[in-house]
């Protein structure tokens, strides 16, 4: 196996790892990494969707008891039929619009400088979402109503646009609707699971003469290391969340969305030609 393609997939499973739960979209940040390393063509189709499953996995296992939880509680507990709806409820949305549009969207927004405005205005929108009076209507995810889990569910859609961040725009819309920073941190997680699976099986369905059994150490270097640096990114979130906003979140999108914006319109990198 060639070193700098090894090297590349190390690079990439780290980023999937650290972003893919925090709010800061690790989509846009895959293909403004991708680009800059030339990690491109039909193997990094194929590998992405094997290094989503790696974080996938990581939050599951960080989860489990609460899941064997559920699971097992599923037939008798109104708990867990509860959550389990609130899950279904909020999962679908992503369903219907993803089928319905996922071609086009990656056709014509899956570039760096969509990622870079979206991250600006994703930004903005986080600022705003914390300097506003919160009025927490369910401080844990037991607490929450189906109404809740919808509109979770919506906001989750806008995530379809990449640089928008999936767990960003949960996050920060569980907050708009009355969730406590936790609630809104942990129902993200959980919604990351049928979302992500959801994705990555149909991804790889629709792909699966991309899988060539050459590719098969590059990926493994990817899903092994993206599933080391989302734990640990999933840990630290929640750690961090208990004494701070996701302000720091915030700004760091914004600088990061105009340092890619300032370096297009001044001819440094050309991103207008870059594809995801």
């Amino acid at each position: 196996m060639d070193l700098w393609i090894a090297f590349q997939a190390l690079i990439l499973g780290v980023v999937e790892g650290i972003t893919e739960f925090l709010p800061v979209s690790s989509t846009g940040h895959q293909i403004i990494v991708a680009d800059l390393i030339g990690f491109g063509g039909e193997r990094a189709l194929a590998f992405n969707i094997i290094i989503q499953l790696g974080a996938i996995l990581a939050v599951v296992w960080e989860y489990r008891r609460r899941i064997i939880d559920i699971v097992v509680g599923l037939p008798k507990e109104q708990q867990a039929q509860k959550f389990t709806v609130n899950l279904l409820v909020a999962f679908m949305p992503a369903v219907v619009l993803g089928v319905a549009f996922a071609d086009l969207i990656h056709e014509y927004l899956f570039n760096p400088i969509t990622v870079a405005m979206a991250l600006v205005i994703g930004g903005v929108v986080m600022l705003w979402a914390e300097k506003r009076q919160h009025r927490i209507q369910a401080e844990t995810v037991d607490d929450m109503r189906w109404t809740h889990a919808l509109k979770v569910g919506f906001a989750q859609c806008l995530a379809l646009v990449p640089g928008t961040s999936r767990s960003g725009a949960t996050i920060i819309g569980g907050l708009l609707f009355g969730l406590s920073r936790k609630a809104a941190t942990e129902f993200s997680f959980f919604l990351a699971m049928p979302t992500m699976v959801g994705a990555a099986v149909y991804s790889g369905y629709k792909y699966r003469e991309l899988f060539q059994p050459g590719d098969f150490m590059v990926f493994a270097i990817g899903f092994v290391t993206s599933f080391i640096f989302a734990m640990l990114a999933v840990r630290a979130l929640l750690k961090f969340i208990g004494n701070h906003s996701y302000a720091a979140f915030a700004w760091y999108r914004i600088a990061f969305g105009i340092i890619i914006l300032a370096t297009w319109q001044f001819g440094v990198i050309d991103w207008s030609t870059a594809a995801g």
